[in-house]
């Protein structure tokens, strides 16, 4: 009977250890001192998508007001990150308006609009149409409170018209 579960154990000792070799080459860890960091970053990963499967994914919500805070503040690139890490599936949708009305207010221009940061809104701004068609936010501070007035503002910044070469533009508003 010994000898039975000392083969049990053999067996399970080389799957644990043959998993452990195909994660080390698909983690990809340049040194010892990451290995920790790319553990952590697989069981999150993980875990994240354990709730997504059984249908118990929840934002960060510390991280989601760490981005507020950021945003609020015009600090964008901070806010961006924070909220990415509030979401990492992207499966939220106020997060990711969020996310795309940061682009807004950072490619925002008095003179010109920045057309790469634009974009960026406006694919983002599409994942939040997907997400929710219905969106519409309950923050105060933000004028633009659905994703479709956040799309048309993304698509007539990048369009080239005549009032874009109008002088008094430089005292428009940004929303």
């Amino acid at each position: 009977m010994k000898e039975k579960y000392l083969q049990i154990f053999g067996i399970a000792l080389t799957v644990f250890y043959g998993l452990f070799v195909a994660w080390i080459y698909i983690a990809e860890p340049k040194n010892l001192t990451e290995l920790p960091t790319k553990a952590q970053e697989t069981i999150e990963k993980a875990t994240t998508t354990a709730q997504v499967i059984t249908n118990t994914y929840e934002i960060d919500r510390t991280k989601f007001n760490e981005g507020l805070t950021a945003f609020r503040n015009d600090n964008f690139l901070v806010a961006r990150d924070s909220f990415a890490k509030a979401d990492p599936e992207n499966r939220d949708a106020k997060t990711q308006y969020y996310i795309a009305y940061s682009f807004y207010r950072q490619g925002f221009g008095k003179v010109s609009n920045d057309d790469e940061l634009f974009k960026k809104g406006l694919e983002q701004v599409n994942k939040v149409i997907q997400l929710d068609k219905n969106f519409k936010s309950d923050d105060a501070n933000l004028q633009l409170k659905t994703p479709v007035e956040l799309k048309n503002e993304f698509e007539e910044g990048l369009k080239v018209t005549p009032s874009d070469f109008n002088p008094l533009k430089v005292f428009r508003e940004r929303k």
